[in-house]
């Protein structure tokens, strides 16, 4: 008969992990209003993207880059969305904390 032991460091990391969620409001440079959103905090992110539905929806401008870059998900393999083409500048605000970035 095959028993299988428990992997107490899996049970602990299970226990550990939750989602947290934040309230941010974006919007792009010179402009009056944005949308404010829920999301989700992720600390091992290294950039910020949007899908271009997402774009198109809330009215971001968007610039071609000069060059389409390839992106990775966080498992190493290339998004299935293809290339990255568009970039918008955003600004991000949190509890009184602004920040300017480039998305893709």
């Amino acid at each position: 008969m095959k028993t299988e032991v428990p992997n107490k460091r899996k049970e602990k990391n299970e226990k550990l992990l939750r989602e947290v969620m934040v309230k941010i409001e974006l919007k792009q440079k010179n402009e009056k209003d944005g949308i404010t959103m829920e999301v989700l905090l992720d600390s091992e992110v290294t950039g910020l993207v949007m899908s271009l539905e997402f774009v198109r929806k809330n009215k971001f401008k968007k610039r071609k880059l000069e060059r389409p870059i390839y992106m990775r998900n966080v498992d190493r393999i290339f998004n299935y969305e293809g290339l990255i083409g568009y970039m918008v500048e955003v600004e991000l605000f949190y509890k009184g904390y602004k920040k300017r970035m480039e998305t893709m």
